[in-house]
C-alpha cells in the first residue's frame, strides 16, 4: 500500500502547507481519502501531485474538526460517488474554550444534513472493504483529556468536555502488520495503539501514522508518552500536524529511527 500526505502543516517544494491533514491511500485497488484538510488546498496540491480525486472510493473523516473536515464540501463536488464515513457521534457541535469564550472548531455547519446521501455515520467497529477497517476509541475517561484540553461539546443539556466519541483510527492490514491512521490522537497515541490490538487480538500493530497533538504539552509529558510508544513495540511511526517540532525532537530522542516526520508531499510505502 501507499501512502502520500496531500497536505501537512509542513509545506514542500511546490506544494503548500496549511494547518490541517489529508491524506490519499492506495490499498490493493481501492483509493481512500483520509481527512479534506482546512480548506480546498488539498484539491490543489492533489492535482500537483497527479492523485485523481474523482477516483477516490471511500472518504473517512478522522474526527469532528474543522482542519479535517472542510475540504469535505469541495471534495464532494469533485468526485460524485465516494461515500465519506465518519463516527455516528459526529456532530456540528465542538467547540474550544479560551477563557470565557467558546470558538466553534467543528466541521461545516449544514454538512450534515445538505449531503447526508454521501455521509455514512458508523458505530462500533466497521469493515469498510476486506483489509480496511474503522475503529473507534474505547478508552474510558477520555472526557478529562478533553477537558484539559479546553475542547467541548455543546448538547441540549449544555456544554461538556469533549470525549473524542467523534474521532476514529482508520485501519489497514499488510503482510507487516496492521497500519493505523489517527489524524490528531486526541485520545493518546498508546491508548490508539492498544485498541487496536485488543481489536486484533491475532495481529501486530506496525505503523502509526498521524498527529499526536503535542505541540502544547510539556517536555515530561511527551517524553513519558514517547516511552509509552515504545513499549508497544511498534516499528514505524510517522507523525505531524499537531505535534510539533519540540515535542517531535523528544520522540526523535527516544525512538530513533522508527519515527519520521509528516509533511505534504510525502509518500510512505508499505
Amino acid at each position: 500500500m501507499r501512502a502520500t500526505v496531500i497536505v501537512d502543516n509542513i509545506a514542500a517544494e511546490t506544494l503548500k502547507g496549511e494547518w490541517g491533514l489529508c491524506i490519499y491511500i492506495e490499498y490493493t485497488d481501492r483509493k481512500v481519502l483520509l481527512d479534506a484538510g482546512s480548506s480546498k488546498l488539498f484539491v490543489e496540491n492533489a492535482e500537483k501531485l497527479g492523485l485523481s480525486l474523482k477516483d477516490i472510493d471511500y472518504g473517512v473523516l478522522s474526527h469532528a474538526h474543522y482542519d479535517h473536515g472542510n475540504g469535505m464540501i469541495p471534495f464532494f463536488k469533485i468526485n460524485d460517488k465516494a461515500k465519506f464515513y465518519l463516527r455516528d457521534a459526529c456532530g456540528e457541535n465542538c467547540y474550544a474554550k479560551k477563557w470565557i469564550f467558546r470558538k466553534y472548531i467543528g466541521i461545516p455547519r449544514g454538512i450534515l444534513t445538505e449531503y447526508k446521501d454521501r455521509i455514512v455515520p458508523v458505530a462500533g467497529d466497521c469493515t469498510i472493504a476486506e483489509g480496511i477497517y474503522l475503529v473507534p476509541h474505547k478508552t474510558p475517561g477520555l472526557s478529562a483529556m478533553g477537558q484539559r484540553e479546553k475542547m467541548y461539546l455543546k448538547g441540549r443539556d449544555g456544554w461538556r468536555p469533549d470525549d473524542f466519541s467523534h474521532e476514529q483510527s482508520l485501519v489497514f492490514d499488510s503482510p507487516q502488520g496492521l497500519i493505523i491512521f489517527n489524524s490528531c490522537s486526541h485520545g493518546g497515541a498508546d491508548h490508539i495503539i492498544r485498541e487496536v490490538c485488543d481489536t486484533f487480538p491475532d495481529k501486530k500493530a506496525y505503523a502509526l501514522i498521524g498527529g499526536f497533538h503535542l505541540f502544547n504539552k510539556p517536555r515530561e509529558e511527551v517524553l513519558s508518552l514517547a516511552r509509552r510508544i515504545k513499549d508497544t513495540g511498534i516499528q514505524t511511526v510517522y507523525t505531524g500536524h499537531c505535534t510539533g517540532n519540540q515535542a517531535f525532537g523528544i520522540l526523535k530522542n527516544v525512538l530513533g529511527e522508527k519515527v519520521q516526520k509528516l509533511k505534504t508531499g510525502l509518500v510512505m510505502d508499505f
